[in-house]
């Protein structure tokens, strides 16, 4: 399925969305909670139209950042030979 045919689909759901939290809201009233899914929905619908002018006007989407292995073994000690023990307390003396 190509991308528009996504968006438009999400675009459909979201339009139920706004029509069922539309009628939600009559049945319960406009209090805080229905205000927040209210405010919620309607990022979700700002987010899918830029994600749509995002795509129409051919930008990817950003590259997800490679993943970064972190060994298990410890560090070279001679790296840290230059810093202090930040927050530990000099050296030469024992913490009170």
């Amino acid at each position: 399925m190509a991308v528009h045919d996504d968006l438009t689909t999400v675009q459909r759901c979201l339009d139920d969305l706004t029509r069922s939290v539309g009628r939600l809201e009559q049945q319960v009233g406009t209090g805080l909670d229905i205000r927040r899914v209210r405010t919620a929905a309607d990022h979700l619908r700002d987010s899918v139209a830029l994600l749509r002018e995002s795509t129409a006007a051919g930008q990817p989407a950003p590259p997800r950042p490679d993943m970064v292995h972190i060994p298990d073994a410890p560090y070279d000690s001679s790296l840290w030979t230059d810093s202090d023990d930040e927050g530990l307390g000099a050296r030469d003396r024992h913490a009170p």
